[in-house]
C-alpha cells in the first residue's frame, strides 16, 4: 500500500522530457520544508492505495512517460517497488526526491532528479550528498535557485562536489521569487554548464494542483 495525493495526466513542466504527456504519481508526506514548495497540500491526507490500483490507473492514460513524486516519494518505503513495476511495465520512469533520503536502491532503469537544497530553500542541512555517488547519466541534479546568493553558493557547488561528469545540472527559478531572465543572464555571464529551466506547468496553467 502507498498513500497517494493524486494521479494525474498532464505535461511534464520540468527535467530533460520538458513538454512530453505524462502521468504522475504524487505520493503523500515529506520531511522536509523548504519554503518555496508548491506541494504543500501533499504533506498530509492522501488515500491509500495497493499498487495494483495505483497501476491500473497509470495504465488507464495509456502513457510512455511516468513521473513518481512527492511530497517525498521516498518517504514510504514501498515506494521502491513501484517504481520496479513501473519499470518492468515498459514506461519510462522517472523520479523527483529532495535528495535527503537514500536514493541507493532505486532500480537503476528510473530517471532520477534528484535536488541539492540551497540556502534559501531552508533546507541546504537536509542535503545527503552520498547521493551523487549513485548518479547515472541518465539522472539529473537540480538546484531552485531563490537569489543571487542562493546563485553564487550553487554555483560554487558545482566546483566543490564531485558531480559525475556526465550528469546534467539544473538551475530553475525559484516561482515568483527571482525573474527567471535574470537567472539566465547570470548563467551566460559566468559561462555555467548547466541546463536552466522553467517551469512549463506554472506557465499555461499557474500554480495549482494537478498539473
Amino acid at each position: 500500500m502507498l498513500r497517494i495525493t493524486e494521479i494525474f495526466y498532464s505535461l511534464q513542466g520540468e527535467t530533460r522530457t520538458t513538454g512530453f504527456p505524462t502521468v504522475f504519481i504524487r505520493l503523500t508526506g515529506c520531511p522536509l520544508r523548504c519554503q518555496y514548495c508548491d506541494s504543500e497540500y501533499a504533506f498530509h491526507g492522501g488515500k491509500k492505495l495497493t499498487i495494483e490500483e495505483i497501476m491500473a490507473q497509470v495504465a488507464s492514460y495509456q502513457p510512455n512517460y511516468v513521473t513518481v513524486t512527492g511530497g517525498e516519494p521516498l518517504a514510504q518505503k514501498s515506494c521502491l517497488i513501484l517504481l520496479n513495476k513501473l519499470c518492468d511495465r515498459g514506461y519510462q520512469v522517472s523520479l523527483e526526491t529532495s535528495g535527503a533520503l537514500d536514493v541507493s536502491q532505486v532500480d537503476q532503469r528510473v530517471i532520477k532528479v534528484v535536488d541539492i537544497k540551497t540556502p534559501d530553500s531552508l533546507e541546504v542541512n537536509k542535503n545527503r550528498y552520498q547521493n551523487l555517488d549513485f548518479l547515472q547519466a541518465h539522472d539529473q541534479l537540480k538546484f531552485v535557485i531563490c537569489s543571487r546568493e542562493d546563485y553564487e553558493w550553487s554555483r560554487d557547488q558545482l566546483v566543490k562536489l564531485n558531480i559525475p561528469a556526465a550528469v546534467e545540472v539544473l538551475f530553475s527559478p525559484s516561482y515568483e521569487q527571482i525573474e527567471p531572465r535574470v537567472l539566465a543572464e547570470w548563467i551566460l555571464t559566468d559561462k555555467l554548464n548547466v541546463r536552466m529551466q522553467i517551469q512549463l506547468h506554472k506557465l499555461l496553467w499557474g500554480d495549482r494542483p494537478g498539473v
